[in-house]
């Protein structure tokens, strides 16, 4: 008897050779597909003061307005600091959910100092400052009812959208900063102007309040990512460094401030105080002053002169023998001076 044969069962699928893809084919059917899927925005990380590579000859101008910033901004940080727990975590999770750097927070704290009820003297509102016309556009309800623009996770949304927006113009994120403050428009023109999309170059040809602006977040953003533990510990050491033991610089903070004035330069020294800006180089002209001694006895003076002074008034030093000058040509000074001021802003 013919032994009995055995049906095997098997999975195996014959494909038909004119079915057959090569593992090439395979590979770029796969490549087509991945690259049909919506890609993330790929975003440079945001320069803090202390990136040497990324400032080139800027940097040492740059950590001295950090120093000088925190000097006369340190109770504001402080109180920032002690109620930011909250805001910040929420604030990073929605720019995280957008790929924002997170950095891009501590432009919430110069808006507003993280005020949900901020209303600046152009109407901007919010956490974030916005403008109705910018807020309506980026999805938020502002009318006489409603105003997302004070909701701090809505309005955090908005300005995330907002910010990936002006980086697909600019793809740098301190003219983005620039444009947050200004608008679009006055950064592409500079970048025009200059041929230029380096913030440094394009620096002179922004606004006054833009320029300081775009520094106030550098060094806000640099003072909390690296400098958190000095806030609230007094004026920084002249020779201060990023990477100093935090104890190291308190302890120097506390010491008895040592006036940085000699006892000759202060019998012959006025001081004068100022309710807006007066051009300085107008003033070494006029009255036939030496700018280095007076950018010597003003050295926080860039501060009030960019809209980033912690206080509406700056006690100016000039030297006494002046002040009668002074006094006479003030008004004079001041209109020419809107007019510098206003003629860097067109």
């Amino acid at each position: 008897m013919a032994p009995q044969m055995r049906t095997i069962k098997t999975d195996t699928i014959v494909i038909p050779k004119s079915q057959r893809m090569d593992a090439a084919a395979v590979a770029a059917k796969t490549a087509a597909a991945k690259a049909a899927l919506p890609q993330k925005p790929q975003y440079k990380s945001v320069p803090l003061a202390n990136e040497k590579a990324y400032y080139g000859g800027m940097h040492d101008y740059v950590m001295d307005f950090v120093k000088k910033y925190m000097s006369t901004h340190g109770r504001t940080l402080s109180i920032v600091q002690g109620r930011s727990g909250a805001p910040f975590s929420m604030i990073d999770n929605v720019l995280q959910q957008h790929d924002i750097p997170k950095e891009l927070k501590y432009l919430a704290v110069i808006e507003s100092a993280l005020n949900n009820n901020a209303i600046s003297k152009v109407g901007a509102v919010g956490p974030w400052q916005f403008m109705a016309s910018t807020a309506r556009l980026m999805g938020l309800t502002v009318n006489g009812r409603r105003d997302e623009r004070k909701d701090l996770y809505k309005s955090t949304t908005a300005a995330a959208k907002y910010l990936a927006y002006l980086y697909s113009q600019l793809n740098d994120w301190l003219l983005v900063v620039a444009a947050y403050n200004s608008g679009p428009t006055p950064v592409v023109r500079a970048i025009n102007r200059t041929g230029s999309n380096n913030f440094w170059d394009i620096k002179k040809h922004l606004p006054r309040e833009t320029q300081g602006h775009v520094l106030a977040f550098i060094a806000t953003a640099t003072i909390f990512e690296n400098m958190s533990k000095f806030i609230g510990a007094g004026p920084l050491p002249s020779d201060f460094d990023i990477t100093k033991n935090p104890n190291e610089a308190k302890a120097a903070a506390k010491k008895v401030a040592k006036s940085p004035f000699t006892p000759e330069e202060l019998k012959n020294m006025a001081i004068i105080r100022l309710s807006e800006p007066l051009s300085m180089d107008l003033l070494c002209l006029e009255l036939a002053m030496d700018k280095r001694q007076l950018e010597k006895w003003n050295p926080d003076y860039e501060l009030f002169e960019m809209d980033v002074y912690s206080s509406e008034f700056y006690s100016f030093r000039i030297p006494k023998d002046k002040l009668d000058n002074f006094i006479e040509k003030k008004e004079s000074l001041t209109k020419r001076s809107k007019q510098i001021f206003s003629q860097l802003n067109m």
